[in-house]
């Protein structure tokens, strides 16, 4: 994925790309153009590391979402974290895709596209709640899951 622009419409989300850029491209391997970000290492952490990167993710939605993104991209940033934190909590697949799928990155591309489409509305307040909902039952599904996970496991041992 190349490297996302600064926004120069809109409001100014300086800290929001360069927390994007901690999240997803931070470092770079020696002698290669591999990049990657906070989300894959913290995701070696099992559960706390996954909850931690998607409040992470969903904390910037929020902020996102607070200047004024259609709800169609609020769905696709929301569906770019859900894919993220879901796939990501499995062990070693996970893991790998976390180290490629930079949802962060994806989603500040998705707000500057937004912004350079020219429907950039102003607050959004409205759906923040909504969104916040959203994501607080996404944390609460993933760790029903999780529970769920381990209690399956502890009945096969």
């Amino acid at each position: 994925m190349r490297k996302p622009e600064r926004i120069t419409s809109g409001p100014n989300l300086y800290w929001v790309e360069e927390m994007v850029r901690l999240m997803d491209s931070r470092f770079k391997i020696p002698g290669t153009k591999f990049k990657f970000g906070l989300d894959p290492i913290l995701g070696l952490v099992p559960v706390a590391g996954d909850l931690a990167s998607f409040a992470i993710s969903g904390g910037l939605v929020l902020y996102m979402v607070k200047f004024g993104a259609s709800r169609k991209v609020i769905i696709l940033m929301l569906l770019n974290i859900t894919l993220d934190a879901t796939i990501g909590s499995i062990p070693l697949i996970g893991h790998i895709f976390d180290f490629y799928y930079k949802a962060n990155s994806r989603n500040i591309n998705l707000l500057k596209k937004h912004y350079g489409e020219g429907k950039y509305k102003g607050n959004g307040t409205g759906i923040i709640i909504l969104v916040a909902l959203i994501l607080i039952g996404l944390i609460f599904l993933i760790l029903w899951s999780i529970w769920k996970l381990f209690a399956w496991f502890s009945t096969i041992w």
